[in-house]
């Protein structure tokens, strides 16, 4: 390991330790990680014993299925996931492609993120196979979108008794409530009024995944480090690939020599 990779399983074991952080989160996605990328983050990762949770590009992104089980992942999240069909998709891609003694070791999820998956999401619950999930996370940036509102409103009353209502049918369905999107230190009154009335196990960033309650203890603190890591990954990938760019760049000046006419 780099010393950049170091001092991240350090704040990661820290945010670990001492700020609720139970999972690593990385997406094919909306991200658009490489599974290179994935390989290294997630020795960073196993190093402070924590998992990798996974968004996949789609409820029936085989490959990317594939490409999670071969990375070991703890988690695999399934976005826009906006109707009882597509649902249903989503678990027959995993009734098909994930191997029995494999499911237990993986927690199935879907993002419910704009306001037809809210409005279908009764249907959704009610499926048969539905319990083969373990969370619903609300992405509230696209939920924003889907309502035509700003991303300044993420915090709004609206957005907020959505939110509730997801996570209450999310709770009655005996499933995880999780929330993301923009998490940032003006999110904190808006994850405590959900922790509070016991509607929320989990928040998350783009990298770190908390313990909603471990996480309020010291949420404005929980983010910086958060954020911290986040940065300290990009710096190491922008590292890692720009070491790549240059690696032939001696031969190519040579080569291009070797051919001038």
């Amino acid at each position: 390991m780099n010393s950049l990779e170091k001092e991240m399983v350090e704040v990661l074991t820290d945010l670990r330790d001492n700020y609720g952080a139970v999972d690593v989160k990385a997406e094919f996605e909306s991200e658009g990680a490489r599974l290179n990328e994935l390989m290294r983050l997630k020795e960073i990762a196993s190093r402070c014993g924590m998992g990798i949770v996974l968004k996949i590009g789609g409820p029936e992104a085989i490959r990317d299925i594939f490409d999670a089980m071969t990375l070991g992942v703890s988690g695999i999240v399934a976005p826009m996931v906006e109707s009882a069909y597509a649902l249903q998709k989503f678990l027959e891609a995993i009734a098909k492609h994930v191997p029995e003694d494999a499911k237990s070791d993986i927690a199935f999820a879907v993002n419910v993120e704009t306001i037809q998956a809210y409005q279908n999401l009764d249907r959704m619950l009610a499926l048969p196979g539905a319990h083969q999930l373990s969370r619903i996370t609300v992405g509230r940036v696209d939920l924003c979108g889907s309502l035509d509102l700003g991303r300044q409103e993420i915090n709004s009353e609206k957005i907020f008794e959505i939110t509730k209502g997801i996570c209450e049918k999310t709770r009655a369905a005996k499933l995880s409530p999780t929330i993301g999107g923009a998490i940032t230190p003006e999110a904190i009154p808006f994850i405590r009024q959900l922790v509070d009335a016991n509607l929320l196990d989990r928040f998350e960033t783009r990298k770190i995944i908390f313990s909603a309650s471990k996480g309020l203890e010291d949420a404005a603190e929980s983010l910086r480090r958060a954020n911290r890591f986040e940065l300290q990954w990009l710096c190491n990938k922008h590292d890692y690939y720009h070491v790549i760019s240059v690696e032939d760049k001696e031969r190519i000046r040579m080569l291009e020599k070797r051919t001038m006419l």
